[in-house]
């Protein structure tokens, strides 16, 4: 054993032995007589100097390394309006935090927080972000960032236009039949479905199918899944057309538009490090955690709908939850977020028969590796559905794009809270075959609060009983 191989192994052993109360530092020396010998000092670390206690003007040099500010957007989705602001200010997207993430086809409002930007320099780029239609208010300092998840709820106000009922002869008058619809939400919620923005607007593949992809760590596969065309010849069609084509990501990132955020980063990479599975790694990992962490739960949220839909169908739509069923086992629990496995209880057969927990308290778990599963069919569908995918032995966890997947749970109905409505238009007039027919342009103006992660076009799919 040489010299070197017996200083590692001993600087070993003295760590272990002593963990952090020592450090060691090895250092070699010739000998008179010419031979190389390693010296290894030991020494007991120095003691961490007590915190001293922190000025008013500590506090305020800690606050401005945070930014909170209020977005307003419309026709932009959430990270597209990151990646646009980060590169006007020189940061990179993950400096800028949010609770969520809002619909691309409305007007909507949320907090967020950039880290390593003053108040000052926000407000002197506004007007810049304001041509790309991003408005900013409310910039001030605050003491720390923002957190995926910890929303609380949204507000929404919807104005549904050329109201009329389905059926053209309906003895019943518009208002009545909204009024009944709006009563019946009201009474009995709906069944809490992820919307269809969660899966991308994408007509040939859409987000989960991605995301299913980089769970089965094909790598390859995801990147052109992800550079699939619609039909239609666009821009960035064609830009996705010709980087399936040739492989060619210099050529394509220039055909690629520019508010086409994730692809040209991903383009970008793909032409530094290529196409093979470490350089489609590399591709992923250019893209903010955001982005990459949103294929995947868009992959989960799939098979959360279709859980929802087959307990409904197998266990019925009674009052009370059924053997097996999942609820949480202490009230003040939300949708949609993070929690402990051990606060979540499994309905017992007596429970059941006691009408112990209602409908409205069973949630159904989001997939990941700290969930457990239904102790009935739903669980049993579950293991088939994902062992189906190829997902018997997942870990959720993708190591090579830094990626851990916990799962949640979320409540299998939702009930909308201080719902107004008011039908807009003229009075209805008797028809001439007697049923009243409302006048043209009539319209419906909602209002109402739903939790966070719960989808108003699901609320309005229920209240108008189409897809809105």
């Amino acid at each position: 054993m040489d010299s070197r191989t017996l200083t590692d192994l001993t600087s070993k052993w003295i760590k272990r032995r002593f963990g952090k109360l020592v450090e060691t530092k090895s250092f070699s020396d010739v000998s008179s007589g010419g031979s190389q010998t390693t010296a290894i000092t030991v020494r007991f670390r120095e003691r961490s100097k007590p915190a001293k206690k922190r000025t008013a003007a500590d506090c305020q040099e800690e606050n401005l390394r945070y930014t909170g500010f209020t977005l307003k957007k419309e026709n932009l989705e959430t990270l597209e309006a990151i990646s646009y602001m980060a590169t006007v200010l020189g940061v990179l997207p993950s400096d800028f935090t949010y609770a969520g993430i809002k619909d691309k086809r409305a007007l909507t409002y949320q907090s967020m927080v950039v880290k390593k930007v003053s108040p000052d320099r926000l407000k002197e780029k506004s007007p810049e972000f304001e041509r790309r239609g991003i408005q900013l208010s409310h910039i001030r300092s605050v003491p720390e960032p923002l957190h995926l998840g910890r929303l609380q709820g949204n507000h929404f106000q919807l104005i549904i236009r050329d109201l009329r009922p389905h059926r053209a002869d309906s003895p019943t008058g518009l208002g009545d039949l909204v009024q009944e619809a709006v009563d019946n939400v009201k009474a009995k919620g709906f069944v809490n479905f992820y919307g269809p923005q969660r899966f991308g607007a994408s007509q040939s593949v859409q987000a989960d199918e991605v995301g299913l992809a980089l769970l089965k760590e094909e790598m390859v596969t995801a990147v052109r899944l992800f550079f699939t065309p619609d039909e239609g010849d666009d821009p960035q069609n064609r830009a996705k057309n010709h980087f399936l084509q040739t492989e060619n990501a210099k050529e394509s990132l220039a055909l690629m538009p520019e508010h086409k955020v994730r692809e040209r980063l991903m383009l970008r990479a793909l032409h530094r490090y290529g196409m093979g599975q470490e350089g489609c790694a590399r591709g992923w990992l250019s893209l903010p955690h955001g982005m990459r962490v949103f294929y995947i739960h868009a992959y989960c949220s799939r098979v959360w709908n279709q859980a929802a839909a087959f307990r409904l169908q197998r266990l019925g739509r009674g009052p009370g939850a059924v053997q097996g069923d999942l609820v949480w086992s202490r009230e003040g629990r939300g949708g949609g977020t993070e929690h402990d496995p051990q606060q979540v209880h499994i309905v017992t057969a007596a429970e059941e028969a006691d009408n112990v927990y209602s409908l409205r308290q069973v949630i159904l778990p989001m997939p990941g590796n700290s969930v457990k599963y239904p102790e009935n069919a739903v669980g049993a569908w579950y293991r088939e559905r994902l062992a189906k995918d190829g997902l018997a032995n997942c870990r959720y966890r993708v190591t090579q794009l830094k990626l851990n997947i916990p799962g949640c749970y979320r409540p299998l109905l939702v009930y909308p809270r201080n719902l107004t409505h008011e039908v807009q238009g003229h009075t209805e007039q008797p028809s001439d075959e007697g049923s009243l027919a409302p006048p043209a342009g009539s319209s419906l103006a909602l209002s109402f609060d739903l939790d966070a992660s719960c989808y108003a076009t699901v609320c309005l799919r229920e209240i108008m009983k189409c897809d809105p």
